[in-house]
């Protein structure tokens, strides 16, 4: 049978909420400040709070969010989401939360918008407005050095592997688990936690082997030379999207992203944090649009 066990640390913040308001927020890409004209998508929507465009980050995992040393939440989700609320003319606010409460706090209309790089997948697509602006890949996280000379997730085979909770990457490391012991493999030891900071302090205390995660996350960490890419290019093409559970907020945030890509801000932003654009999706059209199919 395979081994799961769930961890925390003492920096684990359970369920609880801290919003825009008691958590600073700023830009890492200096902020654009050419004038703007208030997008018609974004009028009359039906906000949590009106005239503020409400976020659920997770400000665990750089450089998509984080928390900087002054207290403020910072990376590229923040300064999509900045941006995305500048087009629409609406204040930006953030409740940094964990992962596993983030579509139910959508679905009872806690925040208007997910804006934490969720992965795109049909069944999500399901339940939510999905709006894909980015692609990704998994990759395998180790120690610096890689000392355990992990080549492929065979090399996982009866290793303790950690992974944030409830998330593609979870899911994705279960069925890759499962295959490999029905073909006679030792089953990995998978610990999940409640966030990828939680998960890089066990790696970085030696209690994990290697960390499954997104290749950005494994590029920021090799670039401060703290942690080792072993394997990247997993799944390559997973997208990730925002979120709504309001087709108006879809529609609204669908023509704040073109807007970006048509006067560049969009590519300039993508290219600072090095991340492909979503034309490289082998699903895409064409053009930014949402998904839904209940």
């Amino acid at each position: 049978m395979p081994k799961t066990q769930r961890c925390t640390t003492i920096l684990a913040i359970g369920l609880a909420l801290m919003t825009g308001t008691a958590m600073a927020q700023t830009s890492t890409v200096p902020p654009s400040t050419a004038p703007v004209t208030c997008l018609p998508e974004g009028k009359d929507l039906p906000l949590v709070k009106p005239g503020t465009l409400t976020m659920s980050i997770n400000a665990t995992i750089p450089p998509t969010a984080s928390i900087d040393k002054s207290g403020a939440i910072v990376g590229m989700n923040v300064d999509f989401g900045n941006e995305i609320a500048r087009r629409l003319c609406l204040k930006p606010d953030y409740m940094n939360v964990q992962f596993e409460v983030q579509i139910p706090g959508l679905q009872t209309k806690r925040w208007d918008m997910i804006n934490t790089g969720l992965f795109f997948t049909e069944a999500r697509a399901k339940i939510m407005q999905l709006v894909p602006y980015s692609v990704n890949s998994l990759g395998l996280i180790t120690a610096s050095g890689n000392p355990k000379a992990f080549k492929t997730p065979k090399d996982l085979a009866g290793k303790i592997v950690g992974v944030e909770i409830a998330g593609f990457e979870e899911k994705t490391l279960r069925n890759m688990n499962d295959e490999q012991v029905k073909a006679g493999l030792a089953s990995m030891d998978i610990r999940v936690f409640n966030t990828y900071g939680d998960v890089f302090q066990a790696l970085r205390a030696g209690q994990i082997d290697a960390v499954f995660a997104s290749d950005a996350i494994g590029t920021y960490y090799e670039k401060q030379g703290q942690f080792t890419k072993a394997v990247t290019g997993l799944l390559p093409g997973s997208p990730a999207a925002f979120a709504t559970a309001d087709i108006k907020i879809a529609n609204a945030v669908v023509a704040a992203l073109s807007a970006m890509s048509a006067d560049g801000t969009y590519q300039k932003l993508m290219s600072y944090y090095g991340t492909a654009t979503i034309d490289k999706w082998s699903a895409y059209t064409g053009k930014i649009q949402y998904f839904y199919a209940p």
